[in-house]
Parts: C-alpha cells; structure tokens; sequence
C-alpha cells in the first residue's frame, strides 16, 4: 500500500490503451474527455487499482464498438463521436470518487444487478471472461473497503463509478 497519484495512475493506463482507441476501418477515434478535481495523494494498493482502471477503460471501449455495431462508414456521421469521459473529485466523506463514464448503447436495468458476478458477462461468447468486473468488486470494496457503481440507460451509455476511502484504516 502506498500513497499515489490517481491521475497519474489513470494516465498512466490511457497510454497503454492508446492502441485501442485510435481509429480503426470500424469507427472514428474514441475522444477521451478527462474531467480531474483537485485529488490529494490516496492511499491505495495502486497496481490492484491500475488493473480496476483498465478493466472499466477496457469494457468502456467494448460498449463502444458495440454500439458502432456494422462500423458502416456512411453512417459515421449519424452517430455521436465516440466517447468516454473521466471525472475525479473528492467526495464529502472524506472518499475519492473515480467515474467513468461511455457513450456506448448502454445496459438493460435487468443485467446490471449481476454485472459484478464472477463469470457473468455481456459480452459475445468468446470476448469476455466475466472476471474483470467481478475482480474489479473485490479490489475496491474488500481490498479498499470502498464501493462500485454502475448507472445506466439503454442507448444512452453507461458510467462506473468508483469511490475510495482518502487514506485506508489500519487493518
């Protein structure tokens, strides 16, 4: 456990996506729109949290080129410029909160209440394991005794929202 700088942190993940974001024959560039407060250092297991945050950019660009579907160029501009946005700030509570957010097609209410089971997935057979969001749970609620959220609405995108504790108790 060490203390660290979040944005730093979530910069540091975007470089290693940066592959995935460009512009493939199937869609335009995903625009990455960072919203950063101002974060104290926080006190955190920072590689566990590294991997929370390429999982959440990981599934984040998935939606994406989800919701791109057929990536038919003629219909590029008929489709909002694909887009995930990052907002920090520090929440009353003495919390940092991390939300990422997509503007991908969004889920269905009925699928979000198991989106952190281990092995459930959305995705197609053979794209997604169904462990990153459930490994995700277990870093940020047991490891961090923090929580994690998702809100969406189907055809509207969907954000994670991450909220941990500034300093962690001694356990």
């Amino acid at each position: 456990m060490k203390r660290v700088n979040i944005h730093e942190d979530i910069e540091n993940t975007l470089v290693m996506l940066q592959h995935r974001l460009r512009e493939t024959g199937d869609r335009p560039t995903i625009l990455v729109v960072k919203d950063y407060g101002n974060l104290p250092l926080v006190t955190c297991y920072a590689s566990e949290l590294n991997q929370v945050f390429m999982h959440l950019l990981n599934n984040a660009i998935d939606a994406i080129e989800e919701g791109v579907g057929s990536g038919e160029s003629i219909f590029y501009s008929l489709l909002p410029t694909p887009q995930i946005r990052i907002h920090t700030e520090v929440t009353d509570l003495n919390m940092v909160k991390i939300a990422i957010a997509d503007n991908g097609p969004g889920i269905e209410e009925s699928l979000r209440s198991r989106l952190f089971d281990p092995f459930f997935t959305t995705k197609p057979v053979g794209k997604g394991s169904g462990l990153g969001l459930s490994i995700s749970y277990q870093i940020i609620v047991q490891k961090h005794r923090g929580n994690i959220t998702c809100t969406s609405s189907v055809g509207k995108g969907g954000e994670f929202a991450i909220e941990i504790p500034i300093e962690q108790q001694e356990r």
